[in-house]
């Protein structure tokens, strides 16, 4: 049984949403080839419910939506609710992403060059990339003036979750998708 409730926790804990017993039953019986009964993943479920409320855990599994889903205990609203305020800061918007990826694309490039293509003025974002340190100063050009060049961190790397600029997509991959969904939208469209 404890080999039941264990793939039952897994299979709860690895789901965005609440899972039904039936969903569980199914994965389940596919998993094992065999019928796995309501009653053995309802007896199971009832022992999980029962170990996370009596044990010392700072999360439980509660029913809800006639699923079943983790949720973390109210003691811990305090130091969560911190946690999400410092991840929300983390956030970039639409106009800080734009500037990345013209500096990801393009890097070196200067200031005036990320405006040129925007078309509006990059100051706001660029500070913002600093401090988050995903962009970094990579020296001066060499034409008058001698703006200051940008181009990406090794935080920007760990952020995207890539482990060199190289595996960024390239904007020919772009292209295609956007030419292969106008083809899609051509087929679908009825014919008179």
């Amino acid at each position: 049984m404890d080999f039941l409730k264990n793939n039952i926790e897994a299979l709860i804990f690895c789901s965005s949403e609440p899972i039904t017993p039936k969903e569980l039953q199914s994965c389940l019986s596919e998993m094992l080839e065999t019928t796995v009964p309501i009653s053995d993943v309802e007896f199971a479920l009832a022992q999980l419910e029962e170990k996370y409320k009596m044990g010392d855990f700072a999360f439980q599994i509660e029913k809800i939506a006639e699923g079943y889903q983790f949720f973390s205990k109210s003691e811990y609203q305090t130091s969560i609710s911190i946690l999400l305020k410092h991840k929300s800061k983390k956030r970039l918007s639409r106009a800080a992403l734009e500037t990345l990826s013209i500096i990801a694309y393009k890097q070196p490039v200067t200031k005036n060059e990320m405006e040129q293509i925007r078309g509006v003025n990059c100051d706001y974002s660029l500070q913002k990339l600093l401090e988050k340190e995903l962009i970094d100063l990579k020296g001066k050009a060499d034409t008058p003036g001698r703006p200051i060049l940008y181009g990406t961190s090794d935080k920007f790397l760990e952020y995207f979750g890539i482990n060199s600029v190289a595996d960024l997509p390239l904007p020919r991959d772009f292209s295609q998708e956007e030419g292969e969904k106008k083809e899609m939208k051509e087929d679908n469209t009825p014919q008179v």
